[in-house]
């Protein structure tokens, strides 16, 4: 087989010994996996002020959120939150836990947020931000946050903020991640 016959995975069925349609090579059974996205962030806090970021990109642009986004490859999820940081706040931190881990099926992903505290109060909007900013809880723009789970985040700091043991946190009850008032399915 050469590179001008080599079609790689177009075919899309169940391979031997899996459930799932997948995309298959026909001429090698390359099996293509598809799987869900890793999102990793960080409920940001200095002097019980928690760092939120306005988007500069889309999607929800204009929106507020915590510092959050893909994890890369080859990289632990600490590692990734504490990059997110620093790339749309400016801003370094100490962890002290994982919060919560969310799933979001609708858009194939799984979000680690981790609570953390601020090593300083110097933060300076990344290229991804418009805007940073320190907020103390009754100031928390929350019909301008960007997505449901940021509000989550939000909430399950809230109920452990005092804590200095906790257990991790996930969805509410019956909520997946919908917007607003989409359905679930």
């Amino acid at each position: 087989m050469n590179e001008e016959t080599a079609v790689g995975p177009s075919v899309r069925q169940i391979p031997e010994g899996d459930n799932r349609e997948r995309l298959v090579c026909p001429d090698c059974g390359f099996i293509a996996y598809e799987n869900p996205k890793v999102v990793v962030g960080a409920v940001v806090v200095w002097q019980e002020k928690i760092l939120l970021c306005r988007r500069a990109i889309n999607p929800r642009i204009g929106y507020w959120t915590i510092p959050a986004g893909y994890m890369e490859e080859h990289e632990t999820s600490l590692a990734g939150a504490r990059r997110e940081t620093w790339e749309e706040a400016g801003a370094k931190f100490e962890p002290r836990g994982i919060l919560a881990v969310y799933s979001i099926p609708r858009i194939s992903q799984v979000q680690i947020i981790y609570l953390a505290d601020l090593v300083n109060a110097n933060i300076n909007a990344g290229p991804e931000s418009q805007e940073v900013d320190l907020f103390e809880w009754p100031e928390i723009p929350w019909r301008e946050l960007a997505f449901p789970s940021v509000k989550w985040a939000l909430n399950h700091y809230y109920e452990v903020r005092d804590l200095s043991v906790f257990d991790a946190r996930s969805n509410p009850p019956g909520q997946l991640g919908q917007m607003h008032d989409e359905p679930l399915d």
